[in-house]
C-alpha cells in the first residue's frame, strides 16, 4: 500500500481512482491507513465476498491473496497482478498509461 501511495500522483494523472481492500475490519483498516498515511480509500471485505468473487481467497488461511486489479470505467478487468508483483505499482501504472493513451487516441478525430 505504501508503494501505491508513493505513486498516487502517477496513477491519478491517468484518470485512475485507487482503492485498497483488505479482509480486515473497518476500524483495523482505518488505523492501518492512518499509520501509513494512505490518502486513497481502504475498503473492508470482512465477509470475504469480493476476494472470493475475484478468485483470490486463500481458503486454507482465511485471507485474500495479494492482487491488483485494473478495472476500466465499463467494469472490465484490463490488468491483474498477483503475489509479490501486486506490491509494486509499476506494471499497473504502465497499464493505466496504455489505457489512457488508447482513450486519447480514440477520441482524436
Amino acid at each position: 500500500m505504501k508503494a501505491y501511495q508513493a505513486d498516487i500522483a502517477k496513477l491519478e494523472s491517468t484518470d485512475t481512482q485507487v482503492f485498497g481492500m483488505s479482509v480486515d475490519s473497518v476500524p483495523a483498516n482505518r488505523e492501518f491507513a492512518k499509520q501509513l498515511e494512505i490518502t486513497f480509500p481502504l475498503l473492508s471485505d470482512f465477509k470475504r465476498t469480493v476476494v472470493k468473487d475475484y478468485g483470490v481467497f486463500n481458503e486454507e488461511q482465511g485471507f485474500g491473496n495479494r492482487a491488483t486489479f485494473l478495472i476500466d470505467k465499463e467494469g472490465i478487468i484490463r490488468h491483474i497482478d498477483e503475489g509479490n508483483t501486486a506490491i509494486d505499482p509499476t506494471t499497473v501504472v504502465d497499464a493505466c498509461n496504455v489505457l489512457q493513451h488508447k482513450k486519447e487516441k480514440a477520441s482524436t478525430p
